[in-house]
């Protein structure tokens, strides 16, 4: 059946059916880059085995025949309408740009380590190709609801961050755990109550979020390779760094489209709070600390956040010149600086001494 044309008001279009990328802010998906020549000279022989053993679970490509779409979408979802569909098809964007932005950074990094490193560099290609695959079944996904994106205008148009190696390592590894945390239990949920399921994308994320565990695993691997990443006082506080930016990031985004898992249901702060546990728990494995996710306070600035990220919206909502908007922010900018540093500052949990942690 073709849909029909049903698209939120406000949607802005390149050309018919194709959707103008979401505005760049701090808390869309980044697209990296990084020192390739330093990488390219990384001793993998540490940990050379367990690479190699990660490697081969990516060459037999498990969800090879996976990512084909069924009869399940031969059908209108115009049903999806109103602020459920605005919130579904920023779901797909930011899924589908956060997939593509792997997809890049992986491909350049396979063909630039090609000749040098070349056990990384195949990893690096194997996990480009699983990336490639959800980025298109994602895109795929927004033609149901009459929209698209244009992958080759994102590649061009969006601003790089360059990150040294060893912060690729941590915001990759972060990346790919706390989405194997989400799609599952997202899975887990559907499974158990059938009702929810209004889409049929959710049915694949069973086998889906395994890629994002193994590309995970991968960066285990390799930071294990590499003393100085994991194992040094500077590598406690980057490590707290960014296990506290991917936390906070998904926490204020989530919350702000509280709407989305409303209509899966499921509670968004509930559902934050227990893939930050699990994550926070995984990064135990490789990281030296992890963050008190325990602790009362720590969601309690956390919600501080959030509630200053309404004010925020509250005053670009209105209709007053820029300077006066930038002077009312000032204040709730402040606050949120405050927030942050507070969370970066609470005592950090050892992982020797986290219950359940298996190094």
């Amino acid at each position: 059946m073709v849909n029909t044309v049903n698209k939120p008001s406000g949607v802005e279009e390149l050309r018919p059916g194709v959707k103008v990328p979401a505005k760049e802010t701090i808390l869309t998906p980044r697209f990296y880059t990084t020192d390739f020549d330093e990488m390219a000279k990384m001793d993998l022989t540490v940990n050379e085995e367990e690479l190699e053993a990660i490697i081969e679970e990516f060459r037999v490509d498990y969800n090879r025949h996976h990512f084909v779409r069924d009869e399940s979408f031969d059908i209108s979802f115009d049903n999806i309408e109103g602020e459920t569909r605005q919130l579904f098809i920023e779901f797909l964007e930011r899924s589908c740009t956060a997939e593509f932005s792997g997809f890049l950074l992986y491909k350049e990094l396979g063909r630039r380590l090609k000749k040098t490193n070349p056990l990384l560099a195949e990893g690096f290609n194997l996990m480009s190709r699983d990336e490639a695959r959800h980025a298109g079944f994602l895109n795929k996904a927004l033609t149901d609801f009459n929209l698209s994106l244009d992958l080759g205008f994102l590649t061009k148009s969006r601003s790089y961050t360059f990150f040294k190696p060893k912060f690729i390592f941590y915001a990759t590894y972060l990346s790919e755990k706390i989405g194997y945390w989400r799609y599952i239990k997202i899975y887990r949920h559907l499974e158990q109550h059938p009702e929810d399921q209004i889409y049929p994308i959710f049915k694949f994320f069973e086998n889906w979020c395994q890629d994002e565990n193994r590309h995970g695993d991968f960066f285990d691997a390799v930071m294990k390779t590499q003393p100085d990443i994991l194992n040094d006082w500077r590598a406690r506080l980057w490590c707290r760094f960014f296990l506290l930016s991917v936390f906070v990031t998904m926490y204020l985004n989530d919350i702000q489209r509280s709407g989305f898992y409303e209509s899966l249901g499921l509670d968004a702060r509930q559902f934050d709070r227990e893939v930050i546990k699990e994550t926070n728990n995984t990064a135990g494995r490789v990281f030296p600390v992890v963050l008190d996710v325990e602790n009362p306070k720590f969601y309690e600035r956390m919600e501080v956040c959030v509630s200053n990220n309404e004010k925020l919206a509250e005053i670009n909502a209105t209709d007053a010149p820029k300077a006066i908007k930038v002077l009312k922010k000032l204040p709730t900018y402040l606050s949120n600086v405050s927030q942050l540093l507070s969370l970066y500052f609470m005592k950090p949990i050892r992982v020797d001494q986290l219950e359940g942690t298996v190094r």
